[in-house]
C-alpha cells in the first residue's frame, strides 16, 4: 500500500513502513506523520503482524521535519504540532517490536524515533543528530528521558544540548545501534532480524518487551512536557531569529 511519501507493505508477519521522498532526503511532512501513525496504530490489534520495520531505503533515513512544511503551518494554532505529536504517541503506546534500518542521515526525529525502537541496524554511512538547539528549540519525543537512559548523561548532553553528530560506530558504542553493516544492506539485515523475532512465542515477546521498556504513561508525560516547552521555545527570540535566518537562506 502506498500513501504519498509513505509506503506500507506486509511481508509474512512483518509490516514494513518505508519513507519514500528521496528528493527531500525523506524529510517528514505533517501528512507523512499521520500516515506513519496510522500504520503503527492499525498494527496493534492485528495478530497477523508480529513486528514492524521502519526504513528510509538505501542511502538515507530521514532529514527530520520538513522545515518548509513546518514554517507554512499556522504557528499561532496549537494544532500545528498535532500530527507530529500523534506519531510520537503512537511510538510510545506501541506494543509490537519495531526494527529500524538506517542507511544515511538520521536527523532530528529521525534519530529520536530510534530510541522507541527495539532493534536498530545502521550502515557505516549513517549519521545521527538532533540539532534542535541550533534552532533555539528543545528535544521532543521523550528524548530527554530515553537518551540519557540509553547513552548515559554525557553522551546525551553532547547530542541533545551541544548538537553534535554521531557516526554509526559512535552510535553503536553509545548503545542505541545494535549492528553496523555495509551501505545498502540495512533492509536485508532488518528482515532477517524480523524473521528471528517472528519465530519467537508472541505473548512471551510482548510481556518481556513490556518489562524492559519505560512505561508508556511515563513516556507520554515526558512527551507532553517537552511539547509544552517546545511550543514556548517556538515563540522565543532565539527560535524566531533562527527560523528567519533559515527562510532568508531559502530565498537566496
Amino acid at each position: 500500500m502506498a500513501n504519498g511519501n509513505i509506503i506500507v507493505t506486509e511481508e509474512r508477519a512483518t509490516r514494513v513502513i518505508t519513507l519514500r521522498r528521496p528528493s527531500k532526503k525523506n524529510a517528514i511532512t505533517q501528512d507523512m506523520y499521520r500516515e506513519m501513525s496510522y500504520a503503527i496504530d492499525t498494527a496493534q490489534n492485528n495478530p497477523d503482524i508480529r513486528c514492524m520495520i521502519i526504513t528510509g531505503g538505501s542511502g538515507v533515513f530521514t532529514a527530520g521535519d520538513d522545515i518548509d512544511d513546518f514554517l507554512t503551518a499556522d504557528s499561532s494554532s496549537p494544532e500545528m504540532l498535532t500530527n507530529g505529536a500523534k506519531f510520537l504517541y503512537s511510538l510510545a503506546l506501541n506494543t509490537k517490536p519495531i526494527i529500524a534500518a538506517v542507511d544515511g542521515v538520521a536527523i532530528g526525529v529521525g534519530t529520536l524515533l530510534l530510541f522507541h525502537c527495539d532493534y536498530v541496524l545502521a550502515s557505516t554511512a549513517a549519521t545521527f543528530s538532533t540539532p534542535y538547539i541550533h534552532l533555539g528549540l528543545v528535544p521532543v519525543g521523550a528524548a530527554s528521558l530515553l537518551m540519557p537512559q540509553t547513552m548515559g548523561y554525557q553522551r546525551a548532553f553532547a547530542m541533545l544540548v551541544m548538537g553534535r553528530t554521531f557516526t554509526a560506530a559512535e552510535a553503536e558504542a553509545a548503545g542505541f545501534v545494535n549492528t553496523v553493516v555495509s551501505p545498502g544492506h540495512t533492509e536485508v539485515e532488518a528482515r532477517k532480524v524480523a524473521r528471528e523475532i517472528c519465530r519467537l512465542p508472541a505473548e512471551a515477546v510482548a510481556t518481556s518487551r513490556k518489562l524492559l521498556r519505560v512505561p508508556p504513561e511515563e513516556l507520554t508525560r515526558r512527551i507532553d512536557q517537552e511539547g509544552h516547552l517546545f511550543g514556548e521555545r517556538l515563540k522565543s527570540p532565539e527560535a524566531v531569529a533562527a527560523f528567519n535566518a533559515f527562510a532568508n537562506r531559502k530565498r537566496r
